[in-house]
């Protein structure tokens, strides 16, 4: 499974952490930056992300910035994107398991980098559950963002 991550300044100390992690458990990681900590703009970080996952180059997406906030904010405005910032392994592996969720943002300022594996560990390790009332939700969210809700 490909793998598209990212970040601003306030990410790029634990990114390179959490891109090793994850290739060392198979997947292939396309980044797409930033590449340094000179100061830059969230915004761009996941717009690229997103456009990997729209196109089907990526299957899933972890986005890093300072708090997880504005990446998920970010995200959350393309269509077809689920994102969730999360902070504990529970709701990561819940929001790919119950809202088919496609982005995992998290903060640097916020997790440190045990707790970060552990939470691309969890999202990533989890599956859809695609039956009774996900299914259901899902298809409201994707109502809601279409404006047939």
């Amino acid at each position: 499974m490909k793998i598209v991550i990212g970040c601003d300044h306030a990410g790029f100390a634990i990114k390179n952490a959490v891109k090793a992690h994850i290739e060392s458990k198979g997947y292939e990681v396309v980044d797409v930056g930033t590449y340094s900590t000179d100061s830059c703009h969230y915004p761009v970080y996941a717009h690229a992300a997103c456009e990997k996952i729209l196109s089907g180059e990526c299957a899933l997406g972890i986005l890093i910035c300072g708090t997880g906030i504005g990446m998920s904010m970010a995200a959350n405005k393309h269509n077809g994107i689920r994102a969730a910032c999360c902070s504990d392994t529970f709701s990561a592996r819940l929001t790919r398991e119950h809202n088919d969720a496609n982005l995992l943002c998290f903060g640097e300022r916020v997790v440190g980098i045990g707790l970060a594996l552990d939470l691309c560990d969890a999202f990533l390790g989890a599956t859809y559950l695609n039956n009774g009332n996900h299914v259901t939700r899902v298809a409201m969210l994707k109502d809601i963002e279409n404006g047939t809700f």
